[in-house]
């Protein structure tokens, strides 16, 4: 690496939830730094992913799924934070799933129209078509509601097209050197990884109401030679949602605990002692002021 690439830009990854943006941004970054799960939303706060290589430096800005029934500051805060990527970047990828454009997307759509700048559209889950047939008169069908620069059909899961996906990106980014050092691929601090790495733990292990009434915050994090000592508070809405969290015996904590030492280990490659807490603090969600305080930042 020189210091100098021939392209460089940001990328705005949209679309509404659960339709595979960060696990887009993960496979094409070749590291793990977005959390996922089958659940909506679980993506709440802008990421900057950035994949820098010999010919470009592509910054991708993950963000939460545009979604409608705002019902809580939070809610409302993930969108705010999604339409405002729209304005700040070089090139959007609005993400659907393959045979599935909703109303959502509709509305989405809508947001697009004043943006003078490349939209791709990026056709995801194509390894859930049994039939591959389906898909022409689908790619048909989405092209003629709106004018955009690139159609391509991906599976970011099993990262079939990623490649070509992201040569495309490349040719719509302007000409410019590197934004941040060729090293970097985050914008985020390690606290708050640590913080979404144990929160997309919580969200596979739990049902389907626990998740959205929850936040994760860290304590302290003390690094030493061989070892990174971690305490991570987890935040919950009702006091009666504590023994869902904590499970029988502190069997679902105890659980929670292992698999998210076990992703923030192949992180950092090192030990890592992580001690989990569960507190309670009603009415979280929305509250502008708490959002602020847990690290919620416009």
């Amino acid at each position: 690496m020189t210091g100098e690439v021939k392209r460089s830009g940001f990328v705005a990854i949209i679309g509404r939830p659960n339709v595979g943006k960060s696990t887009l941004l993960n496979k094409a970054l070749g590291k793990k730094i977005c959390i996922t799960s089958r659940k909506p939303q679980t993506t709440r706060q802008r990421m900057l992913g950035i994949k820098t290589s010999d010919a470009a430096q592509i910054v991708y800005v993950d963000t939460p799924g545009l979604h409608s029934g705002q019902k809580k500051e939070l809610n409302r805060y993930m969108n705010r934070v999604a339409k405002s990527a729209l304005h700040e970047v070089d090139v959007v990828v609005f993400m659907v799933q393959a045979l599935a454009w909703t109303k959502q997307e509709t509305i989405i759509l809508s947001y697009l129209d004043s943006l003078k700048i490349p939209v791709v559209l990026v056709i995801n889950k194509i390894d859930l078509v049994k039939d591959k047939q389906q898909l022409l008169p689908f790619i048909d069908e989405v092209s003629s509601k709106f004018d955009f620069a690139k159609i391509i059909p991906v599976s970011a899961k099993q990262g079939s097209q990623v490649d070509c996906f992201e040569n495309d990106i490349i040719s719509f980014l302007p000409a410019g050197n590197l934004l941040y050092p060729p090293e970097q691929f985050t914008d985020r601090s390690d606290k708050f990884v640590v913080a979404e790495f144990v929160r997309e733990k919580l969200t596979r292990q739990l049902g389907d109401e626990i998740p959205y009434a929850l936040t994760t915050t860290i304590e302290s994090m003390e690094e030493e030679s061989n070892i990174i000592r971690i305490a991570c508070l987890i935040w919950i809405d009702k006091e009666s949602q504590k023994h869902i969290v904590i499970g029988e015996k502190g069997s679902r904590l105890k659980q929670v605990g292992v698999a998210s030492r076990e992703d923030l280990e192949r992180y950092f490659n090192k030990k890592v002692f992580l001690q989990l807490w569960v507190k309670v603090k009603s009415g979280w969600s929305d509250d502008a002021d708490m959002l602020n305080r847990f690290g919620y930042e416009e």
